[in-house]
């Protein structure tokens, strides 16, 4: 009996790895955009302009995120500058490119939040936050490169990034309720770590899901970290107990540059930023991303495959991203 016993748990431990092993290697349908930042250019020594038009024209996204930064649009207190946006959406409507447009204090990219210098540290910031969404949103709502409106980028990850100290994630239930006040037409989107956030308060407040997908990181200490262990199934998992809206998830951010451990990124040396992305890591990344069971995913690192293209002549990046996107 003991016997029949242990051996029935081993085959019910090899019939449920199979099954496992089996989910684990099942693909779904998924399409692939572009998230761009201006400033990320810039702080790699390019024209912004430049990146961004040779993206539009030489990759062919279908879809791009891009952000309308407090910071950006509204450097002084009531005065509101959407140059460099009207130009990013109206070259996207010209090659038919949907944008995912970015609002809120919270933005992807360095500093995480994008927060005018006017607004004071001890200042309740929330009636100025919401005259500049309902300002934004009301300029382009009507915009025809417009897909998704993103509030808030990652608002309720427990462990926040960058420049945040005074952030409250509690002004988004505001911010979701005048974009949908205002633009009725358009969806919303919010946004959480893939893994390190909880997912439960983003999927719960906006129409769309995002989350982000990282493989290999460097911590403080500059300790290079890998979730290569972690199965796509964990993803697939997490949306089904979280309450993710069948359709409605998508990856924001799909790792495809080197984890930097600086702000400026020229600093580290190309053999070190190739401990974190290469061609083949990239490669298995995009193909990483067909089983996590996403609908769209958003890579991450066009400023940096153009830097490595036009700065060391290295195109192989630019190749294997647009090779994807055909």
């Amino acid at each position: 009996m003991r016997i029949l016993i242990i051996c029935t748990i081993l085959l019910l431990g090899i019939g449920s790895g199979y099954y496992l092993s089996l989910l684990n290697r099942k693909t779904f349908p998924i399409e692939y955009g572009i998230s761009f930042n201006n400033f990320h250019a810039n702080s790699l020594g390019l024209d912004w302009k430049e990146v961004y038009e040779t993206m539009i024209k030489d990759l062919h996204p279908k879809y791009i995120r891009i952000s309308a930064t407090w910071k950006e649009m509204e450097a002084q207190d009531g005065v509101f500058d959407f140059q460099d946006i009207d130009w990013q959406m109206d070259m996207a409507a010209q090659y038919g490119v949907k944008v995912i447009l970015v609002v809120g204090q919270k933005a992807p990219r360095w500093p995480e939040c994008h927060i005018p210098d006017w607004v004071g540290k001890d200042t309740d910031a929330h009636e100025d936050l919401l005259r500049y969404v309902r300002t934004t949103v009301t300029r382009y709502k009507d915009h025809p490169a417009l897909d998704l409106w993103q509030v808030e980028n990652e608002p309720f990850i427990r462990f926040q990034f960058g420049e945040c100290q005074n952030y409250d994630s509690g002004f988004i239930h505001d911010e979701i309720a005048m974009v949908k006040e205002i633009d009725p037409t358009h969806s919303t989107i919010v946004t959480d770590s893939g893994e390190m956030g909880l997912w439960w308060g983003a999927v719960h407040t906006g129409d769309y899901f995002g989350t982000t997908l990282y493989r290999i990181v460097k911590t403080n200490g500059g300790r290079t970290f890998t979730y290569d262990w972690l199965p796509a199934i964990a993803y697939r998992l997490k949306a089904v107990l979280t309450g993710v809206k069948p359709g409605r998830f998508f990856i924001s951010e799909l790792q495809a540059e080197p984890w930097f451990t600086n702000t400026n990124p020229t600093n580290t040396p190309i053999e070190e930023q190739e401990k974190t992305m290469n061609p083949e890591r990239l490669k298995r990344h995009i193909e990483y991303a067909k089983h996590i069971g996403a609908q769209r995913a958003y890579l991450w690192g066009v400023e940096w495959w153009y830097f490595m293209k036009k700065e060391h002549g290295d195109e192989r990046y630019w190749e294997i991203v647009k090779d994807v996107l055909k």
